[in-house]
């Protein structure tokens, strides 16, 4: 191989196939590991296989470094997943187990990582019409005997523990090419035939029977997941719906709309358990926060990955006429490129022509960006243009804020453009306001140290420039007047990263600031928290939204948020008062409000009983 002549057209092949040019960090990558690979299968006798470099995956958006293709004995395509790292050393630590710290990065151990790679094949490519033999290896070119001998032992006898991890003494052909091949699992392999490799080359990915069967089994036994009274008969109504449509070749839109705690996320992850076991079904979860997605991927386990997925900008692959198709959180779908659009979003428009029914679970009081957001009227006209069915469901029952629908109704009052709310006095939800951040923060401690979750968010109105690994940096500063003077109080942001970093166990990944042990110590914001819950709650209420008289006046230039704050101040006002709705419907138990502005906490003191620990 002609390496820089060779690599020159790989990246030129990649931005055709993707649309985006290789990182100039992916390019070292290939320059390094590539020539080192092809010269280990050409010791090992393998050059007569078929070698495919960065195989995409198209359910997850990941790729394979190398997939090596070959006939097993039986006759079957044999493919082998090869993970190439450079690695020469990594650390781990013990409450993190299969994670790894690597160049910078936490990252999974590497077997863990050609685990996965080998399940999804397993999963999503391997049918009756391709049976697939799916086997794994890791290859360290650089890494020397004692790390890999540490990897090995990390790895145990665990699923991760199946698969190799070779290191540079296990790549050279000693004592023979065979036992080469042996170790990279393709002794036994023969060449493919080109019509074999352009139909894999050619396969629909999508999920197989038996993982179906898996996540269906999964969620009916997660209690995360359970259902109370009116949801679960929503959710029947919904399901009927659906599956008429589906038995009947009927193209229908669903829309469940309804408030903060109502159900909307529990039930679609009900109906997917449903779907799962549906005959031949091809079903999809998705949202557009992948804070949200990822919190469900964790309750419903690693084979979700491909199924429960993120929704930005592209239709999922695998979307079939079969398909039914799950948008939770639909009112933060990307509406892109006019928010003063008149016509329906693209890519939305797209994956509802091409699925055969649609169900989007709606409030539009959470759109709290020009970017996102779809409303009822826009979903029911669609429908009626493209002549698909349409069906409203509204759920109005609340099983969050300690089930108080009197605390809901506040809320909605409070946040109300102009008009005054009254004086809360209901009895069935802990509201009150601080008197200043020591107090809100003694409160949250008090909290979770009894073991409950308690969390403090805010309006986007400090900046956000904390580095993605942790120390970060106490951006979030509250300044007030007390009997001794001017005080001053500053926590950070939450975690900007989606990975956990090893050194500093107490500080979240951002997906999971809302729910893991150390999230009390950071803010969150509205892009961090909506989707989530935690018991009790703190809402700082920035000067970006202040009381006026007997209104409420947007000051866009307090946020920093560069996606609103070029914003006149009365197209401003609705996304701040959302964003304060969402982030005050957060906790179950109990919540506690703050202004910066003095006249703002002034008018919350009148309205709110004064906290007391």
């Amino acid at each position: 191989m002609k390496q820089p002549e060779f690599i020159d057209a790989a990246e030129r092949q990649f931005a055709t196939k993707f649309g985006v040019s290789a990182s100039p960090d992916e390019v070292r990558s290939w320059r390094a590991s590539w020539p080192a690979l092809l010269h280990v299968l050409v010791s090992a006798g393998l050059d007569d296989l078929y070698l495919l470099l960065e195989y995409s995956l198209p359910a997850t958006g990941e790729r394979i470094d190398a997939l090596l293709i070959g006939v097993a004995p039986d006759g079957r395509l044999c493919t082998v997943v090869i993970e190439l790292k450079q690695w020469t050393s990594a650390q781990s630590r013990p409450t993190s187990p299969g994670m790894l710290r690597a160049g910078g990065r936490t990252v999974q151990h590497p077997s863990r990582q050609v685990g996965g790679y080998v399940r999804y094949l397993q999963d999503w490519v391997s049918r009756e019409e391709i049976p697939l033999l799916v086997r794994g290896v890791a290859v360290l070119h650089d890494a020397a005997p004692p790390f890999i001998s540490w990897l090995r032992g990390l790895a145990g006898l665990g699923p991760a523990g199946a698969f190799a991890v070779l290191g540079q003494d296990d790549l050279m052909a000693t004592p023979s090419a065979a036992a080469l091949a042996e170790r990279l699992g393709c002794a036994d392999l023969k060449s493919a035939a080109p019509a074999q490799l352009e139909e894999l080359l050619k396969v629909d990915h999508r999920p197989n029977p038996g993982l179906l069967e898996r996540i269906g089994g999964t969620i009916d036994g997660n209690d995360a997941l359970t259902l109370l009274g009116v949801q679960d008969l929503a959710r029947q109504e919904v399901w009927h719906a659906a599956t008429a449509a589906l038995d009947h070749g009927t193209k229908s839109v669903i829309v469940v709309t309804g408030g903060p705690g109502t159900g909307k996320t529990v039930i679609a992850g009900r109906l997917m358990g449903d779907l799962c076991r549906r005959p031949h079904a091809n079903p999809r979860l998705l949202c557009p926060s992948g804070t949200l997605t990822r919190q469900l991927k964790r309750t419903v386990g690693d084979d979700s990955r491909g199924l429960i997925t993120t929704f930005l900008d592209k239709v999922p692959t695998g979307v079939t006429a079969n398909s039914i198709v799950l948008i939770d959180e639909a009112h933060r779908a990307r509406t892109y490129p006019n928010p003063m659009r008149d016509r329906f979003p693209f890519t939305l428009g797209k994956l509802i022509d091409l699925a055969a029914v649609t169900v989007l679970f709606l409030d539009e009081r959470q759109i709290v960006r020009p970017s996102e957001g779809i409303t009822l009227d826009e979903l029911a006209r669609h429908a009626h243009h493209m002549d698909y069915a349409f069906h409203h469901f509204d759920l109005t029952a609340q099983f969050r804020c300690n089930g108080s629908q009197s605390y809901l109704r506040w809320v909605d009052q409070l946040l109300e453009p102009e008009g005054a709310a009254p004086a809360w006095n209901g009895t069935d939800y802990d509201l009150a306001v601080a008197q200043d951040p020591e107090v809100f923060s003694r409160w949250v401690e008090i909290q979770a140290s009894s073991g409950q979750t308690a969390r403090i968010t805010a309006g986007f109105c400090w900046p956000w420039k904390s580095p993605p690994t942790p120390p970060l940096l106490p951006e979030v500063l509250v300044r007030w007047d007390s009997a001794g003077g001017q005080q001053t109080w500053a926590r950070p942001w939450n975690s900007s990263s989606n990975q956990s970093d090893l050194d500093h166990p107490d500080v979240p990944a951002r997906p999971f600031w809302a729910t893991d042990d150390g999230g009390h110590d950071q803010i969150g914001c509205v892009y961090t928290a909506q989707g989530m819950e935690y018991a009790y709650n703190v809402v700082i209420i920035g000067n970006d939204l202040v009381r006026r008289g007997d209104r409420w006046e947007a000051r866009p230039d307090a946020s920093e948020d560069s996606t609103l704050n070029s914003l006149p101040p009365e197209r401003y006002l609705q996304y701040a008062l959302n964003t304060y709705r969402v982030l005050a419907t957060r906790g179950t138990r109990g919540t506690r409000f703050y202004s910066t502005d003095r006249a703002t906490q002034a008018y919350l003191q009148k309205l709110l009983p004064p906290h007391l620990l």
